[in-house]
């Protein structure tokens, strides 16, 4: 462990902008990734690999790093768990698909079979308004439970091809922007949703290169690579979201 005149000293060559500061960061990495991998371990068993993990809890201990500021009057540890466990738990809710609990699953298989049943008794389609009435329950409970078990769409979905064997229209083109907002809204949706597809590596590489500024010498320091490595990971990465945006 770094001594306290020691680790203020690094922080204060970290947070600069001279030469200096890429050895400094990777000093107070080095010194705290016992304290990434005891996180790390908290989020064992859910299907995820370790190591994968542990690059994202990196991440989580670099931008504590950037952002300390001594005038916290905190330990940097204290300061740092938090900011790894969030970058690890965003890892896994960006990850996966959204989950829905269990009551509420239960509740949506109830209304289906309660809408098979009146629609057997009435020969039509039941509204919600009668759905309710029969489970005694509120009409929007019964919108809620229906909402949450519908599949997840991507933008790309076909919707129509027409019959001229012009282009397909996709759900994004049937997408209409409100009133001001940023014309470029759906590229950043169409880049996001093509990042979240990349392995979780090259989606690291990725972040750190353009997200975060960082260079492929930080980089390599901060996920345990050499710069050969990083560098044919972002090519890769990049031959990839090529690919993809081109396909979608």
């Amino acid at each position: 462990m770094l001594k306290e005149e020691e680790f203020k000293e690094l922080l204060a060559k970290a947070q600069s902008a001279d030469s200096l500061s890429n050895q400094a960061k990777e000093r107070i990495l080095e010194t705290n990734l016992n304290l990434v991998r005891s996180i790390v371990h908290r989020f064992t068993n859910r299907g995820y690999e370790w190591d994968d993990l542990f690059q994202i809890g990196c991440i989580g201990l670099l931008k504590a790093i950037e952002r300390f500021d001594l005038g916290f009057n905190v330990k940097f540890s204290t300061y740092a768990v938090p900011m790894i466990i969030g970058e690890i738990r965003r890892y896994i809710r960006d990850d996966n698909p959204v989950k829905v609990s269990r009551p509420l699953k239960e509740l949506a298989f109830r209304v289906h079979k309660t809408q098979e049943k009146l629609q057997g008794n009435l020969g039509r389609e039941p509204t919600i308004t009668e759905i309710a009435k029969e489970l005694s329950l509120a009409p929007q409970e019964i919108v809620s439970a229906l909402e949450a078990v519908q599949p997840q769409v991507s933008l790309y979905e076909q919707t129509f091809q027409s019959s001229d064997g012009g282009d397909a229209i996709h759900l994004l083109d049937q997408l209409v922007l409100a009133d001001g907002q940023d014309s470029g809204y759906f590229d950043k949706l169409a880049l996001r949703e093509v990042l979240t597809r990349l392995p979780v590596k090259e989606r690291t590489v990725i972040y750190l290169r353009f997200f975060a500024d960082k260079t492929q010498a930080e980089i390599a320091t901060t996920i345990g690579l050499s710069q050969v490595q990083v560098s044919r990971i972002e090519k890769q990465a990049l031959k990839i979201i090529r690919k993809l945006l081109q396909t979608s």
